[in-house]
């Protein structure tokens, strides 16, 4: 039986909360050895993807082995990231929260009906630091060099993913794969293009098919100006023995693994290898000196704020950058993404990325989205009448249901136009937070809080 894990996506300090959560539902879980964030899934008395935790991203429901190759690429503080192939958006959301607020994550996906499940997902775990880019990665139109860290996940055959997916050995055989190994070494070439010198790169599938694994291994290391970076024996996982020679420091693991420190560490098979970029490299990263089109929509102020800021909104928890509206749609675009524009002209040439959305703009004042919890200040930082701080999961899912509340006593901010108490209890925002952790944001009309997620 496939072992279930999940991790949990908020700051380590929050951890605990998001733990008392589950476990208030009936969960019960225990630690993974391998990533502080990861968790085995022990007790599941309705679908995880149904509890509170999920709803509200405070988990994300992953593959234990595919969380190896975020964790493991060594991405550090202030990082400027590239995931190639991202959707559905996991292992971004584990490089996003390894560069911290300063660093940032592009992440690029193909496909369409992809990238909008990619952006789904980012969103609703908070991923502030990663931006969103509709494109084949190996026609990425950036200069060189642009990136200290990349991670390629190439589309492969999924042959470690048959317990899952018994049909994938029809449907990948070795001879249909060889397009998939063409397609990986373009989308390798790229990332050796795009990494700057010194910088690492993780090549990762979930197959166990030598010509996607190590044979792509040994074909970088002789074409592209790459070495190996070995990998460390991750806990919890034994290693497969590799089927060439010469390739220290590249990992397998298996999909029933039995590891160190578990009786059956389970997980899909997946092939790990990282590399440096060597520093001989001839890589140029200055600026092309060529002038781009203007990023376009309309930077929000102090006075599109000032309402949002008065029902307790804290726009101090936004990592460096700008708030823009587009058609209607307030977006959160990291400074390292402007970067990335005046270097290299990324959103030129019709390649267009999105930053995050953060909420809308409606008549001219800037309003949260429900699940913008990001943007939420400590649960003590907000007045009585702007809060609602619960124990027990009964009076949220009373909430999601459709169910009102009454609101919190004392005054509230004062509507747009508004005049006196009537005015006062009209609308307004309230925090929704759990023991301290916070959710979400409430819509407050008159006397009551609603819970709208449109």
């Amino acid at each position: 039986m496939q072992t279930r894990t999940f991790r949990i996506t908020t700051s380590p300090q929050e951890r605990p909360q998001v733990e008392a959560l589950l476990e208030a539902q009936g969960f019960a879980f225990t630690p993974e050895p391998y990533y502080p964030a990861a968790r085995r899934l022990e007790c599941e008395p309705f679908p995880l993807g149904s509890s509170l935790a999920a709803g509200f991203g405070l988990i994300y429901i992953q593959d234990r082995s595919s969380m190896l190759p975020p964790a493991l690429l060594g991405a550090a503080e202030g990082d400027v990231c590239l995931d190639m192939c991202a959707s559905p958006g996991g292992k971004t959301g584990i490089l996003a929260g390894e560069v911290g607020r300063t660093g940032f994550v592009l992440a690029a996906e193909a496909s369409r009906d992809r990238l909008a499940t990619l952006r789904q997902n980012l969103r609703r775990v908070g991923a502030l630091t990663a931006a969103t880019i509709g494109v084949e990665s190996q026609h990425l139109d950036l200069a060189p060099g642009c990136f200290d860290a990349i991670l390629l996940d190439p589309p492969c055959s999924g042959w470690g993913t048959v317990d899952k997916n018994p049909k994938v050995l029809d449907l990948w055989t070795p001879e249909k794969a060889e397009i998939l190994v063409r397609l990986q070494q373009e989308l390798f070439a790229r990332a050796a293009e795009l990494l700057r010198p010194g910088g690492r790169l993780m090549f990762s599938t979930c197959t166990t098919n030598v010509r996607e694994n190590e044979e792509q291994a040994a074909w970088a290391l002789a074409t592209l100006p790459l070495e190996l970076d070995p990998l460390p024996d991750p806990k919890g996982f034994a290693r497969v023995p590799l089927a060439l020679p010469g390739l220290d420091g590249v990992l397998r693991v298996g999909g029933q693994d039995k590891g160190d420190d578990t009786a059956d560490a389970g997980g899909q098979g997946f092939f790990l290898a990282r590399f440096r970029k060597r520093v001989d490299s001839n890589t140029t990263t200055a600026p092309t000196g060529e002038t781009y089109p203007p990023l376009g929509g309309r930077e929000l102020g102090a006075k599109d704020f000032a309402q949002a800021r008065d029902a307790g909104v804290d726009f101090s928890r936004l990592p460096p950058g700008e708030v823009r509206e587009f058609g209607g749609k307030a977006y959160f675009l990291h400074q390292a993404a402007l970067d990335l524009c005046a270097r290299s002209g990324l959103g030129s040439g019709g390649q267009r990325w999105q930053g995050f959305l953060l909420g809308q703009v409606q008549g001219g004042r800037f309003v949260p989205a429900a699940r913008t919890r990001a943007l939420m200040p400590p649960v003590q930082d907000l007045p009585a009448s702007c809060k609602l701080d619960v124990d027990e999961p009964a009076i949220i899912l009373d909430l999601l249901a459709g169910r009102s509340l009454e609101a919190p006593g004392g005054p509230i901010a004062k509507a747009a136009g508004g005049k006196g108490r009537a005015a006062q209890d009209t609308v307004g925002m309230v925090g929704l937070y759990f023991r301290g952790l916070a959710l979400g944001w409430l819509t407050r009309k008159g006397r009551r809080l609603l819970w709208s997620d449109r």
